[in-house]
């Protein structure tokens, strides 16, 4: 477990360090104690652009899990369960509505209609016979197609196209200081998870055996339910989406490291930390100095992965 934690920690840094030095700007790293200038580029863009792909990558993937556990499924996570269409619907009607509006009260917003596109995938699943655990994400992806294509039906209806198109990129080029101080309230809903992870594996459970263990069910289920909307929905509002890292990630560990969540939950926020700064350092290397959005990169990769799962582990969901 410490050779885990040893091993993802030298990976953020070596990925970090990577990032930082990569831009379109020519950027010495050893130059930053005597260059204003190069140093001034590193605060504005290079240091920001990498903190947020390390919170988005983290915060997502813990996202995913607690997703997993509250629904009981290892095939479902945010972007499968309309949670992230509902946020961009959401952040759409409030941009049309009310266009002036400071940004964290869109976020707010756009966090509700979260909650709200999560909570009718809950309702739809209920009736599903739990002997057919891959009608679950199957469900998930048609009721994620729903939302999507009403969103953008409304966005093309009001030239807004072109709005939807940078929600739904998940890219970090636009990312600069003053830019992305919000995506540290998702890593700090990554920290509040953490230290509820025991809850959320006893809710992990069910909702029967929960309760019989002494859990309070309804709050740890709300909590999980409110942490996966604001984390959604403040990563669609700074850098949009980013598909499949709450699916592939946890998938990952728990081949690793087991279903010990409070031992676990470090190292997948660390390899979704790491796959989603990886996959921007990419997007910058492989057309350079023109980039390809990390989304649409970890979207190729996540969703190979996901229909490995869904072909490889049928029985064992």
């Amino acid at each position: 477990m410490r050779f885990s934690y040893l091993l993802t920690f030298v990976a953020l840094l070596v990925l970090s360090l990577i990032s930082a030095a990569i831009g379109a700007a020519t950027l010495d790293l050893g130059t930053l104690g005597s260059d204003p200038e190069a140093l001034r580029l590193m605060l504005a863009s290079r240091l920001p652009r990498t903190f947020a792909a390390l919170l988005t990558g983290a915060s997502m993937a813990v996202a995913g899990v607690i997703m997993q556990l509250l629904v009981r499924n290892r095939f479902v996570e945010p972007g499968t369960t309309g949670t992230t269409e509902a946020a961009m619907l959401g952040l759409l009607a409030v941009t049309l509505a009310a266009p002036a509006m400071p940004l964290i009260l869109k976020m707010s917003v756009s966090a509700l209609a979260a909650l709200v596109g999560m909570g009718g995938f809950l309702i739809l699943i209920r009736k599903l016979p739990p002997s057919q655990p891959l009608l679950v994400p199957l469900i998930g992806l048609i009721y994620s197609g729903i939302i999507g294509a009403g969103t953008t039906f409304i966005a093309y209806q009001w030239d807004m196209m072109q709005y939807l198109g940078v929600w739904m990129s998940g890219e970090f080029s636009g990312v600069l200081a003053g830019r992305y101080e919000l995506l540290w309230l998702a890593g700090l809903m990554t920290v509040i998870a953490y230290i509820a992870a025991d809850q959320f594996t006893i809710a992990g459970l069910g909702r029967n055996a929960s309760i019989s263990l002494g859990l309070k069910y309804r709050q740890v289920m709300a909590l999980g339910l409110v942490t996966v909307s604001m984390v959604t929905a403040l990563v669609v509002v700074t850098v949009g989406m980013v598909p499949f890292v709450g699916l592939v990630v946890p998938n990952i560990v728990a081949r690793m490291m087991g279903d010990n969540l409070r031992a676990s939950l470090p190292v997948v926020a660390g390899m979704g930390a790491g796959m989603v700064l990886a996959c921007d350092v990419l997007g910058r290397l492989v057309r350079f100095p023109y980039e390809i959005p990390a989304g649409t990169i970890f979207g190729v990769f996540g969703a190979v992965v996901f229909l490995w799962l869904l072909l490889a582990r049928p029985a064992r969901a």
